[in-house]
């Protein structure tokens, strides 16, 4: 077998449909298998599974055993000669596993490989690929101090800016969201640490693969959405889990170094104390997060016409239809005059690799997007990064 996709859940049910409509989509021509593993979600996941995917190979936990033993439980039952740790929060176009296992069959020295992740609306997500998170470097993230000077080498090392997003090349560590590696590999090095903090496993699993003498990968060649708002809310709790993560990599992989914490980790608590003094302060000014409002308008991208129907009385509001049967996919057409506007797509007529196309093209043009994926009943999506996604239902 070429590949197992392992996907770790836990109360994202829709979110879970989507995804495995496209894994499963973009596994047509390839030998492999997909797991997944639930840790105890409440929201019906499990349910869900067995009624619509009852062929996938579904490990239900009696308890939310966290990222690291999840996944590990996944792979532990994988026969792939690769593995795909993938968020139940993504979805991939249906040429995405071509693409990384011919490029990761190509490379002599190959660690793992991360792709260009982009958010609901089409915006690239600068996480997708990172430098190793040194007390400094971990000090300009904090400090946001990566967005005044990207292009100076010291203030770029966090988001690995030596790479643009639409550049292939290495880089020091991969988000947890999309990581693919052979499995021998990730066996041998132990899998994901089952001590680590939030926001520091798939750094430490990076850094180890490193270690190892191998190279890791970011392909931009193929984009992926990850929805991701509802766990990168930045408050307290944000900020005080990511300096407790810093500080577990920081006393695992650099004290041996000096045989103690000594003076590193006082320049590291130093470091972070006073960016954390910074956010603490910019966060005072900003204000309340911003109330969503509803679109203006809404059109739909696919070939049922009793559909579009049901979708005007669903919102209240006229849904432009776009006929796919005699209309191409129109781009061109939109610009910064339909702002408020939210793009609908069908994907029993438009593929997932169309709709993140489609989404990456008209980026930032105040437009908002939701999939309704192949023979489900609802529509979902996420306004951007910072926010939870929503599902409309479709009775």
């Amino acid at each position: 077998m070429q590949l197992s996709v392992i996907i770790l859940n836990y109360n994202v049910r829709y979110f879970l449909e989507l995804c495995l409509v496209s894994v499963q989509s973009a596994l047509s021509d390839i030998d492999s298998e997909i797991i997944v593993v639930d840790n105890n979600s409440q929201d019906g996941s499990c349910e869900m599974m067995k009624m619509r995917f009852p062929n996938i190979k579904l490990i239900e936990n009696e308890s939310n055993l966290g990222f690291p033993k999840g996944n590990n439980i996944g792979v532990a039952v994988a026969k792939g000669e690769y593995i795909c740790i993938l968020n139940p929060d993504t979805v991939v176009a249906e040429d995405t596993f071509t693409k990384v296992l011919a490029f990761a069959q190509r490379q002599k020295d190959l660690g793992i490989v991360g792709v260009k992740l982009i958010d609901g609306t089409g915006n690239f997500l600068p996480e997708s690929k990172r430098g190793v998170p040194t007390p400094f470097v971990a000090f300009t993230k904090v400090l946001g101090l990566y967005k005044i000077s990207p292009k100076f080498e010291w203030f770029g090392k966090y988001y690995a800016q030596h790479l643009s997003e639409n550049e292939t090349g290495k880089v020091d560590i991969l988000v947890g969201a999309f990581m693919f590696m052979k499995r021998n590999l990730y066996q041998e090095i132990g899998g994901f640490d089952e001590d680590c903090f939030m926001y520091s496993d798939d750094i430490d699993l990076s850094y180890r693969v490193l270690k190892e003498g191998k190279s890791n990968y970011y392909f931009h060649e193929t984009s992926v959405i990850h929805y991701k708002g509802e766990s990168t809310i930045k408050d307290g709790i944000y900020i005080k889990r990511f300096q407790e993560a810093m500080q577990f990599f920081y006393k695992k992989h650099f004290s041996t170094r000096s045989r103690s914490l000594g003076t590193g980790s006082f320049v590291f608590s130093l470091f972070m104390k006073t960016g954390i003094v910074f956010f603490s302060f910019v966060k005072m000014f900003q204000g309340r997060a911003k109330i969503r409002t509803r679109p203006k308008s809404f059109v739909f991208y696919s070939s049922n016409t009793e559909l579009a129907t049901k979708l005007a009385l669903i919102f209240q509001k006229k849904v432009s239809f776009h006929d796919l049967k005699t209309e191409k996919m129109v781009i061109s057409s939109w610009n910064l005059g339909n702002t408020g506007t939210e793009i609908l797509l069908d994907n029993d007529f438009v593929s997932f690799k169309e709709s993140i196309h489609f989404m990456e093209s008209l980026k930032n043009k105040g437009l908002t997007f939701k999939i309704l994926p192949k023979g489900a009943n609802f529509l979902i999506g996420s306004d951007n990064s910072r926010e939870r996604g929503t599902v409309v239902k479709i009775e």
